[in-house]
């Protein structure tokens, strides 16, 4: 397990957990009410993975921004365990810390366990299941990108020339199977008869693993891949193909091989739920919906190098579609299920 510290200014054990005239104030959902003139509120984050996997890398640069805002200090835990993850909740629980930030995901009875034990403390964490009113201290986010990958596909669609492509996850949990769901129905929209090898490698940090499964793809006929881990854009750039990312804009790194990406921005997310603790009015929430496009939450990476490459019907539905989704015009359809290969 790693930790670094990131720092704003150093609190005293103020706040949420503290005594005194700030904690005396409570708010609606039961958690004491902070000044915004106070000091920062203290955040910790515990990550199963290194700070630079995607999806949490994007976490990590909102928290550093509402640093560099002065709203918080901000301190976390790299590559933590699964059978680590409520021992270090416990930690920094203990430490005063106001709000707690952090993924869940295989570890959900018991991180809930220890919500319960720290009522005063907000969690805020990436969870597959929906907010639960007994546990009023504990919301639930996740990468709701869906808006951002059905825009992808479009482009994805009109470039495969093959009409197969590849697509390569961590685990079929509803957060990615909407993602990829998404990202074939914008395909579809300009190739109805397109198919797709979907394949989930069983982790989410394990980049030879996924760019072995886009080699198998690739041999079976792919020319086209949907990047949701990494390790596929290494393979589509070694073969001389194209791909689509995902989370984070992978353009520097593979100018000639990434299209364009569904990015995720997780500073509405954070930066809501810094509010409503800040106020006290933090409560059971799906935090989810600030990852949808009308609210900020994810965007599409410009096509740069790509630009007089792609079909300008696609560039010009995908425009419109834009458009529509912040609108509130149109609405990608959300499916959970499993993806299953068409090829």
């Amino acid at each position: 397990m790693t930790r670094r510290f990131i720092h704003s200014a150093r609190p005293s054990r103020r706040g949420v957990l503290g005594s005194g005239a700030a904690a005396a104030l409570v708010g609606a959902a039961g958690l004491p009410i902070r000044a915004r003139a106070a000091e920062p509120l203290k955040v910790a984050a515990i990550y199963t993975v290194p700070v630079e996997q995607q999806w949490v890398s994007r976490i990590h640069i909102a928290a550093e921004a509402a640093v560099a805002r002065g709203d918080i200090t901000y301190t976390f835990s790299e590559n933590t365990a699964n059978t680590d993850y409520p021992r270090v909740m416990r930690e920094f629980a203990e430490s005063g810390v106001d709000m707690m930030i952090g993924e869940v995901f295989a570890v959900e009875s018991e991180a809930r366990e220890v919500a319960a034990d720290y009522p005063n403390v907000a969690f805020l964490m990436g969870s597959s299941f929906l907010e639960d009113a007994a546990l009023p201290n504990f919301s639930v986010f996740d990468n709701y990108i869906q808006d951002g990958s059905y825009l992808t596909g479009i482009i994805a669609g009109a470039m495969s020339k093959t009409g197969n492509i590849g697509m390569v996850g961590g685990f079929p949990i509803p957060e990615v199977n909407r993602l990829m769901h998404a990202f074939m129905a914008g395909a579809r929209e300009m190739n109805p008869d397109i198919g797709f090898q979907v394949s989930f490698i069983g982790s989410w940090f394990d980049p030879p693993k996924a760019k072995e499964t886009a080699f198998a793809m690739i041999d079976n006929g792919a020319d086209m891949l949907y990047a949701e881990r990494f390790g596929v854009s290494d393979a589509a750039k070694e073969r001389g193909l194209l791909a689509i990312g995902n989370v984070i804009d992978t353009h520097d790194d593979y100018p000639e091989t990434v299209v364009t990406s569904a990015l995720w921005h997780f500073e509405p997310t954070l930066d809501a739920a810094i509010a409503k603790v800040s106020d006290g009015s933090f409560t059971a929430e799906n935090y989810g919906i600030y990852s949808f496009m009308k609210h900020g939450g994810c965007s599409v990476a410009p096509l740069r190098n790509f630009e007089d490459a792609v079909p300008e019907a696609a560039k010009k539905l995908m425009a419109e579609r834009e458009a529509a989704i912040k609108a509130g015009t149109f609405t990608v359809e959300i499916d959970d299920s499993e993806p299953k290969s068409t090829i």
